[in-house]
């Protein structure tokens, strides 16, 4: 009889042991009691995630910096291997101001530190040459739909780019780690914590999907990845990215990177647009030196 009463007590909680954890493609993915309330009452835990795997409003959100006006507060600094201190850097604030289809920037102020540009006035790090591909802008540009630039630094920036706009999605053309990116594919969801939770994000209520490395891998798994976490915040009303972190790192003999990113979002009418973007990161690739950045890159007084 003590077993039985034992028992009808236990029984409320049995269902919502048994909903704490959803199935999708093979992937378990954890939820919190915020998200298991919300199933019951209609929220689509497959369709949601579904959602992520083709979301493509982030994409879009950077594409709109190409249509619209704005303010930029650029940080740049390269610093030594530690991280600790600054060897180069660039401080400046530009305004982007469009025409019909074509966009133009001006500097309105700027202020370097070290070597930050060689002699002849081009960038002599790499990441700030990738920034400045990415955020900044020479002469006028018009009509820049699909692009037209050509060689390893466009290549290297499209890549850049899937990462930013795709991640979970494997890059072709890279060597290595291209394939490893790829978190929703079947071969590399077990070296993950999947998990959908419910969080604030800048002041929007959020549901938040999470792929996070699992602790204690080997090796050998440590070697089939490239992130070591994705977390993106899907605004619950809407269901828009507002926001996104990444950690991503990997090491061979021969070249080796770890880096941070955190990506804000905000809304000008109907358009989705960037607010910050923080890098924090360092890497190494054959015939040339170790490099380790940090910028931030802040966006503000956008104009249609």
């Amino acid at each position: 009889m003590r077993r039985f009463l034992l028992l009808l007590l236990l029984m409320p909680c049995l269902p919502l042991l048994a909903q704490d954890t959803a199935i999708y493609k093979g992937m378990t993915i954890n939820l919190d009691e915020v998200v298991i309330k919300a199933k019951r009452i209609g929220f689509d835990v497959n369709g949601f995630i579904q959602r992520v795997e083709e979301d493509t409003t982030f994409y879009r959100a950077f594409k709109n910096l190409r249509i619209t006006g704005f303010l930029a507060d650029n940080d740049i600094r390269i610093t030594d291997k530690k991280g600790g201190k600054t060897i180069a850097s660039l401080k400046s604030h530009t305004r982007q101001q469009m025409t019909g289809n074509c966009r133009k920037m001006d500097v309105l102020d700027e202020k370097t530190t070290g070597n930050f540009y060689t002699r002849k006035g081009d960038y002599n790090y790499y990441t700030a040459e990738l920034y400045a591909n990415l955020f900044f802008t020479k002469g006028t540009v018009c009509n820049e739909e699909g692009g037209s630039d050509k060689g390893s630094l466009a290549r290297h920036k499209s890549q850049l780019k899937q990462l930013i706009f795709n991640p979970g999605k494997p890059i072709s053309g890279v060597p290595v780690v291209g394939s490893k990116v790829a978190i929703f594919d079947r071969n590399l969801m077990k070296y993950y914590d999947f998990s959908i939770t419910s969080q604030q994000f800048a002041g929007t209520d959020c549901y938040v999907f999470a792929a996070v490395m699992r602790k204690n891998l080997s090796s050998v798994d440590r070697a089939e990845i490239v992130y070591d976490e994705l977390i993106t915040f899907f605004n619950k009303e809407t269901m828009e990215i507002v926001g996104r972190k990444y950690s991503l790192s990997y090491k061979t003999l021969i070249f080796d990177f770890n880096v941070k990113m955190n990506v804000q979002m905000t809304k000008l009418g109907d358009l989705l647009l960037p607010a910050l973007i923080t890098y924090d990161g360092t890497w190494n690739v054959p015939f040339k030196k170790r490099e380790t950045a940090v910028f931030t890159a802040r966006f503000s007084e956008f104009r249609q």
